[in-house]
């Protein structure tokens, strides 16, 4: 009776040695072919990432003595400060051509944190002409902040558009 356990044994190793080869062999197989590439051997991406806390919708405005006594002790604050702030909304030229046009709502129930726009725009390498507009006030029709530059993009290479609100620029890295 040992005498068969071993050879089944045995035959259970080598069968489970033929499937973990088999496996094996099929994952390096799909992990090297088909070959995959991103972007076209001629073409460039510019991203558009921005996270930014857009202005309030209302400024603050003083209670009047008559609000104030409505409303209970522990509530009388003498501001009235409403928390909604304004959609983010962003254009993108390239070469002179609208591109991209985003709108984005800030986050938070109250909507009152950040708004998030992120967009992937795939292009020719080669010299380009790049103009971002950005509009994060409520109630105006312009766009009150501005960034443009001229590029020289590479085969392959990526280029990043943010902002950054301690420098209340946009940035092209």
């Amino acid at each position: 009776m040992n005498v068969q356990h071993s050879k089944l044994d045995a035959t259970s190793l080598i069968g489970q040695l033929v499937l973990y080869s088999v496996l094996a062999a099929v994952l390096v197989v799909f992990a090297n072919w088909p070959v995959y590439h991103q972007l076209g051997p001629d073409q460039a991406l510019i991203k558009l990432s921005i996270v930014h806390e857009p202005q309030l919708v209302q400024a603050c405005r003083q209670r009047t003595p008559e609000e104030l006594a409505k409303l209970p002790p522990n509530m009388r604050a003498p501001l009235d400060c409403p928390r909604e702030r304004a959609q983010l909304v962003a254009e993108v030229d390239v070469d002179g051509r609208l591109v991209l046009r985003q709108e984005a709502q800030p986050s938070g129930l109250a909507r009152d944190g950040r708004a998030t726009l992120y967009h992937r725009l795939v292009t020719t390498a080669g010299p380009h002409d790049i103009v971002v507009r950005l509009r994060d006030q409520a109630g105006t029709e312009g766009f009150n902040i501005r960034g443009a530059t001229a590029v020289n993009l590479r085969p392959a290479q990526s280029l990043v558009i943010d902002y950054e609100a301690g420098r209340g620029a946009i940035t092209f890295r």
